[in-house]
């Protein structure tokens, strides 16, 4: 089956490439470790060029093998790369932003091969605090095209990760949105502090320390913030409370615990209406807060899937790149 279009996911540290045929159907994909941060250096020719520029070699080595079999392929990309460290800066859209119309201000580069990279602009939330999200809003545009009529006139998408976002939309438009950097600070707890010292990671998940942490965040005891209610991640295991084997899924609760504790706040301060609730993201990463929402009284929690991929294709249609639906090709 011949492709309709290449669809790139391109962050920070990671860069995921998709095939797609009619309809967003997946036809191949890869995962290279090629995100912005840490491009390719090493020069090769590229379109009879010597290339060093990391940009190019990366993009090459993403899909020039199916742009070789199929010249001519579309190809759009949304995340990091249209940073300002990026391949070329796609200025943000402010909010409130109908991500169905972010396909029309795409940006432009064109590739030593020829082919033009259409780069997907980020959305921005001005304020006090100011938010930005790059890659997101497309995830988010993925999902409101896979619901029924309606059922995005008020809802809330959760992106669990490092940076956690957390986006309310509104009759197809981003309204408001939160970051929290709760796997990140996971990260940094775990590996360069002291809460690290007793902890034996790599264990099966103990739902129990998981949900213990979950319910310290959101009782009495955590209303006074993470900054006191860490330690106990070291100091239940001083007292034989927490085993070293528990001690990461109870840190895991406490954080994702208050994330969502810090999140009702500022959804009862912004919005009185209770939303929908969709997660989008890494399985596993996805379960947790699953569970960590049913235990703060939100069992109703949807699973999103092929977001990004969704997404993409329909920034694509919006752009003209691809029609709506194409006919399905012979093999």
């Amino acid at each position: 089956m011949l492709a309709q279009l290449i669809a790139l996911d391109w962050g920070t540290t990671s860069l995921r490439a998709y095939r797609l045929g009619p309809n967003a159907g997946v036809l191949d994909q890869r995962s290279l470790a090629s995100g912005i941060m840490q491009l390719p250096k090493a020069p090769r020719v590229i379109a009879g060029q010597l290339c060093a520029d990391g940009f190019e070699l990366a993009f090459d080595e993403a899909c020039g093998d199916w742009l070789d079999a199929q010249p001519g392929l579309p190809v759009i990309a949304c995340g990091m790369v249209g940073s300002a460290q990026g391949w070329r800066e796609a200025a943000y859209c402010d909010t409130p932003a109908n991500v169905a119309n972010l396909g029309t201000s795409l940006q432009t580069v064109r590739s030593l091969r020829g082919v033009d990279v259409h780069i997907v602009p980020g959305v921005i939330q001005r304020s006090r605090l100011p938010n930005v999200m790059r890659g997101e809003e497309t995830q988010v545009l993925g999902v409101l095209q896979n619901l029924p009529a309606g059922a995005g006139d008020n809802l809330l998408i959760g992106l669990p990760g490092s940076h956690s976002k957390w986006v309310e939309v509104v009759e197809g438009c981003i309204t408001h949105f939160d970051t929290f950097m709760t796997g990140e600070l996971f990260a940094v707890l775990s590996e360069h502090s002291i809460l690290g010292r007793t902890q034996q990671r790599g264990a099966a998940f103990d739902c129990a320390a998981f949900d213990r942490g979950v319910k310290v965040a959101s009782s009495a005891d955590g209303e006074i913030g993470p900054l006191s209610t860490l330690f106990s991640s070291r100091s239940l295991g001083l007292t034989g409370e927490l085993s070293a084997k528990q001690q990461p899924d109870y840190l895991s609760g406490l954080l994702i615990g208050h994330e969502l504790a810090a999140l009702a706040t500022v959804r009862r301060h912004h919005s009185a209406k209770l939303a929908s609730i969709v997660l989008i993201g890494n399985a596993q990463l996805c379960t947790r807060y699953q569970r960590a929402l049913a235990i703060c009284g939100f069992p109703h929690v949807a699973l999103a899937e092929q977001a990004t991929e969704r997404g993409l294709w329909q920034l694509a249609v919006a752009a003209g790149l691809i029609g709506k639906t194409a006919p399905v090709q012979p093999d």
